[in-house]
């Protein structure tokens, strides 16, 4: 599970990084990076839209979700901050190894574009 200080909670922040950040899509998730430029963790935060399913299926895809990016935090630079949106393909597909797909492509867009 990923832990609560890893964890992006401020309405500004998930604001500036879908608005900001560099954005890659897989076919069931849709990510943004901001990065900044502190000394602080990297932070993780999840968008499942209603048009996902009910509350019990954003729920359980919530964890998925975050249980697979607790590997990939320690990838993430110092001060970044990560969305991951979750699209309506997410119930059917292998969130593992959209994850494995989002990530690198992120980072790579990010030092490319920097």
């Amino acid at each position: 599970m990923l832990p609560r200080s890893a964890r992006l909670t401020s309405p500004d922040d998930f604001a500036r990084t879908t608005k900001t950040g560099f954005r890659v899509t897989v076919s069931s998730l849709v990510g943004y990076l901001h990065l900044t430029h502190t000394q602080t963790p990297a932070l993780c935060g999840l968008i499942i839209s209603k048009n996902v399913g009910g509350s019990v299926v954003r729920h359980r895809i919530a964890r998925q979700l975050r249980h697979n990016l607790r590997a990939h935090l320690e990838l993430l630079p110092q001060g970044s901050r990560l969305v991951i949106r979750a699209l309506p393909s997410a119930l059917t597909s292998n969130l593992s190894n959209e994850i494995e797909l989002l990530i690198p492509k992120l980072l790579i867009k990010s030092s490319v574009q920097k």
